[in-house]
């Protein structure tokens, strides 16, 4: 431990994927400047565990038709996410926390002691049908983005598809490959965590830069849709990018029929109650809108499917995440591997609850006998090369 802590001061740490919600970050109330009771990520939890850096998340989950109306809902929501991000850098705490345009402006930004934020935008669907948003989005410092989330977007399918087998592109539509030539020219990262593996098999066909999945697992050790699977894993590495391993319990260690059976029934139990939400917040102010009987009634049934029919297997930890970062270490190599938690969406794992207990990954990599060097490339420089190299192939 006293090895990692010491590791933990000097490296520049960065998790990829941490989600947020813009009521954190207002300038009256409690906000993201101070230990918040309710998140797992905030700039005191950062200090206290040695976390250098964070993707704070843009992410607008879709509506199922794809119209003019979703678009622009999703895109003020997605705008309220950016104004949140500058104004934590910006107003609250200029003097604590930056937001990194660049690879060298991380490295400034943690050389002055302060917290790194890069914004991370999740889900191409606010972009709508308008390619010039993708320009808006890499002007607000938007640094990386992917094509879909939960559902088939306008760009691109979505992992979900596996669940039926039914797809809206067989990969990227028309618009979703004019968007990576366009994130290419303007310098932003490609993220393919959400995408279906059609869409990210032609994401690296087309890219002219390396790509990056900013918060997914080994399917080889957890086979669930979200995770990558060995082809994917060998096209990555042929591609120079690199997959950021998530600390995300069911994406680290699962019975794939059992939670797909899991899914399948929280789904129908969803629809008999008229909830269509596919995001976690949106799902539970759904729950909560329905009258006290029938909301009593939906919990009741949710916790018969959680917690009797479906049970999960005793929560995953530090030590069966690093597993992933082993397997992948293994495949393809200590160049093509980061870390992320999913904080704040779901994520997290026993050890590793809260940005605050970062450093107990770290040791955990200290005890498997990982170099300071290779720590190093783990937490951050592997991301930062990718993103030099993205810098690179929009300056040319």
């Amino acid at each position: 431990m006293a090895t990692a802590r010491a590791l933990q001061a000097k490296v520049l740490s960065i998790d990829t994927h941490v989600d947020i919600s813009p009521a954190n970050f207002t300038e009256t109330g409690p906000n993201y400047t101070s230990k918040l009771p309710r998140t797992q990520v905030d700039l005191v939890k950062m200090e206290e565990g040695g976390l250098a850096g964070a993707f704070l998340i843009v992410y607008v989950g879709q509506t199922a038709n794809l119209n003019a109306d979703g678009y622009a809902r999703a895109h003020q929501q997605a705008i309220e996410k950016f104004e949140a991000i500058h104004r934590l850098t910006e107003k609250l705490a200029p003097q604590r926390a930056e937001i990194a345009y660049t690879a060298a402006d991380a490295r400034r930004i943690h050389k002055a002691g302060k917290r790194v934020i890069f914004i991370g935008v999740e889900n191409g669907f606010p972009i709508g049908s308008d390619i010039t948003n993708v320009k808006k989005f890499h002007d607000l410092g938007g640094r990386y983005m992917s094509l879909a989330h939960n559902g088939h977007s306008q760009l691109s399918d979505s992992n979900t598809g596996e669940r039926d087998g039914v797809w809206l592109h067989n990969g990227l539509s028309p618009l979703g490959r004019q968007v990576i030539a366009e994130m290419n020219r303007l310098g932003m990262m490609i993220d393919v965590s959400h995408p279906s593996k059609a869409s990210m098999l032609q994401t690296v066909a087309l890219s002219k830069a390396p790509i990056i999945a900013s918060h997914s697992g080994a399917r080889a050790l957890c086979g669930h849709s979200r995770n990558m699977d060995d082809e994917q894993l060998d096209a990555l590495k042929k591609n120079g990018g690199v997959i950021q391993l998530v600390a995300f319990n069911s994406y680290t260690k699962c019975n794939a029929r059992r939670d797909a059976e899991r899914e399948a029934a929280i789904a129908e139990l969803r629809k008999q109650y008229g909830i269509t939400a596919t995001s976690r917040v949106e799902v539970q102010r759904a729950i909560e809108a329905l009258p006290n009987d029938r909301r009593n009634a939906f919990l009741a049934a949710q916790e018969d499917i959680t917690a009797r029919r479906y049970p999960s297997d005793p929560p995953a930890t530090v030590k069966d995440f690093v597993d992933h970062i082993d397997y992948v270490v293994k495949r393809i190599g200590i160049d093509h591997v980061g870390i992320s938690s999913d904080f704040d969406g779901g994520g997290g794992v026993e050890g590793w609850r809260s940005a605050s207990e970062t450093v107990n990954v770290t040791a955990e990599l200290v005890r498997r006998g990982y170099t300071e060097a290779e720590i190093a490339k783990i937490w951050g420089g592997n991301l930062l090369r990718v993103m030099e190299q993205v810098e690179k192939v929009a300056g040319k």
